[in-house]
C-alpha cells in the first residue's frame, strides 16, 4: 500500500457520484495499480474509495491525478511491479505521476 494525495479533482466523469469522487489535497492509499486502455496510463485502485458497477465503465483513477512523496514513489514501483499488469515501459508509466516536495 501507498500513500499518496489528490492534486486534481477536476472533471468528475458524470459517472462516477459525489460521494466515490476524490477530494483535492486529501491522503489516498493505493493498494493496486494497471494500466488502462486504450489510454496506456497508470490507474490505481484506492483503499478508500470503490468504484463499483453504479461507476461503470469506471473502475480506477488515473495516477496523474496525485502526488507522491520521493519514498512512496519508490513503493509505487515496487506495486506496480508486483500487480505486473502492465505491459508498457515503467519511465513511461512513472512519468504520469508526479513528485511531491514536503
Amino acid at each position: 500500500m501507498v500513500t499518496c494525495t489528490c492534486i486534481n479533482d477536476k472533471n468528475k466523469p458524470r459517472a462516477i457520484p459525489k460521494a466515490k469522487w476524490l477530494v483535492k489535497d486529501q491522503e489516498y492509499t493505493v493498494i493496486f495499480t494497471t494500466t488502462v486502455m486504450p489510454q496506456k496510463q497508470l490507474a490505481v485502485h484506492l483503499a478508500e474509495i470503490e468504484l463499483d458497477e453504479t461507476c461503470f465503465p469506471y473502475e480506477y483513477f488515473l495516477a496523474s491525478r496525485f502526488a507522491f512523496t520521493q519514498e512512496n514513489l519508490l513503493l509505487l514501483m515496487e506495486l506496480i511491479k508486483d500487480c505486473s499488469d502492465t505491459s508498457f515501459s515503467m519511465d513511461e508509466l512513472l512519468k504520469q505521476t508526479q513528485l511531491e516536495e514536503i
